[in-house]
């Protein structure tokens, strides 16, 4: 008599096989998640999008309606609104603009230059000094990078002044007898001597700590093949230490380009545009026809005006950076 178990029994369901593949999941419970993981970055960004937008955004809409407007300091005053539709551009584009746009961009060019070219030895020095001088250099270009603009301005005042300046003390000591009462701020020239000195004091320290950052990202041994084959000084930074610092230059360039041609407090301290606003760059123009001269829908022209030509040259400049990127691939 044979003895038939469950397990075994005609007709039962045999147990599943478990193959350890994870349950089929819910394709629209997938894209639900998707959709969700990339619209997490957008939502991350949203405070920083909506503080932009009120407190950058509606300045600008604001400024932009005032440029056609007449506001003087009657309508100010009576809270009145005239609009004179393109007056204040038309009367703008008679005057001293042009001028004023040309000087702003040599200006700019003059200290990005030697802002770049002093900033990038120094951070080539930087690499090549010891642990303990590198410390102390590193240290004094962030003190001197701290120092307040208005503070560093009058620091600078103080070392040009006509009657006890320190540099006309030291150029008269040296033999130069004619400096000793010299007026810096006296001529357009010597004016823009003084301010270029400045800015170009303040920037390089951005420069310099921000290269030598970069330098540290190169490894050592492509300098040491280098020398194997022979490279000098100059060959060593221009076929390996150039190459890979180049993302580093375009972008500081870019940087400095909006930070000098936007500089406002040097310029204004020094000699407040003189003398016969013949060191006025665009945003003390702006400043000078709008607070100045109490002709607020011109200045908002100016400055409208100013951000046009602003945007112009840094989109020139990156045109020319991703040409010259396109050709090197």
């Amino acid at each position: 008599m044979s003895v038939q178990t469950q397990d075994t029994a005609v007709g039962a369901t045999p147990p599943p096989v478990d193959s350890g593949a994870p349950p089929t999941a819910d394709p629209g419970r997938a894209r639900g998640r998707r959709a969700a993981r990339n619209l997490t970055p957008y939502l991350l960004l949203l405070p920083a999008l909506a503080g932009t937008a009120v407190l950058l955004g509606w300045p600008l809409v604001r400024n932009f309606l005032l440029s056609f407007q007449s506001l003087n300091m009657r309508e100010l005053i009576q809270h009145l609104t005239v609009w004179n539709g393109v007056e204040n551009y038309r009367q703008i584009f008679e005057g001293e603009f042009w001028r004023v746009v040309v000087r702003t961009v040599v200006f700019t060019a003059v200290n990005v230059v030697l802002i770049m070219v002093l900033g990038t030895a120094v951070g080539l020095l930087l690499a090549r000094l010891g642990k303990r001088m590198r410390i102390v250099l590193s240290s004094g270009l962030v003190l001197a990078w701290a120092v307040p603009t208005v503070a560093a301005t009058t620091v600078f005042q103080w070392l040009f002044d006509s009657r006890g300046g320190v540099a006309n003390w030291v150029l008269d000591h040296l033999g130069w007898h004619s400096m000793a009462r010299y007026d810096w701020v006296g001529s357009q020239f010597s004016t823009f001597t003084v301010i270029i000195l400045l800015i170009v004091w303040q920037s390089v320290p951005f420069v310099a700590l921000n290269l030598y950052a970069a330098t540290t990202t190169i490894a050592k041994e492509l300098y040491e093949a280098a020398r194997m084959d022979g490279a000098g000084a100059w060959q060593v930074f221009t076929h390996v230490t150039l190459p890979f610092l180049r993302p580093f230059f375009l972008a500081t360039t870019f940087l400095e380009v909006i930070w000098v041609f936007k500089a406002f407090p040097q310029v204004f301290a020094i000699n407040g545009g003189g003398p016969d606003r013949l060191t006025e760059t665009l945003p003390i123009y702006a400043y000078t026809e709008g607070v100045g001269n109490q002709h607020f829908g011109a200045g908002a022209a100016i400055s409208v005006l100013t951000i046009i030509v602003l945007v112009a040259l840094t989109g020139y400049y990156l045109r020319l950076t991703l040409k010259q990127e396109e050709g090197e691939l």
